[in-house]
């Protein structure tokens, strides 16, 4: 990997920088999703998108709600599905399902799992958390964005 100074997007585009934190704000805090489900999908979300600032930040994020042992697990969640609520499940399920809309094309099958595991209201915002996620990663990542992680 190059080591190329990358430009800081929020520097270069404040005003954009700033709509895409509102939505940041809006699922973090103007959400019935509890603040784990949103970390939880968070990550999840930035593992598949290879974002490490944001993989870092909400790795974090999650360790102060849920223990080491589940996080370490994340990535290899179904096979491991004893370890999480159903709700969970069903939003890793829909997080992989909306990140990889190229593959999957949200089936009908993946959008009854979520519409049977959340509310109307819920899920439009689930699904919009996951939006943005995938928004952050693909500045964080292409402008290697820091992570606090050190040698």
């Amino acid at each position: 990997m190059s080591n190329l100074p990358r430009l800081v997007w929020s520097d270069v585009a404040p005003e954009a920088a700033k709509i895409l934190y509102r939505v940041h704000q809006y699922v973090t805090h103007d959400t019935s999703l509890p603040e784990e489900l949103i970390h939880l999908v968070f990550l999840r979300v930035s593992q598949i998108n290879g974002c490490a600032h944001c993989i870092d930040m909400h790795t974090r994020d999650l360790l102060k709600t849920m223990p080491i042992d589940k996080v370490a697990l994340v990535p290899v969640w179904q096979e491991v599905q004893h370890l999480f609520p159903a709700q969970y499940l069903a939003a890793l399920a829909w997080a992989e399902e909306v990140t990889n809309l190229s593959e999957t094309n949200a089936s009908d099958h993946a959008y009854a799992a979520a519409a049977a595991a959340f509310e109307p209201r819920a899920l439009v915002d689930l699904t919009i958390a996951i939006a943005a996620m995938n928004a952050f990663n693909r500045l964080g990542a292409p402008f290697r964005l820091p992570v606090k992680a050190r040698p």
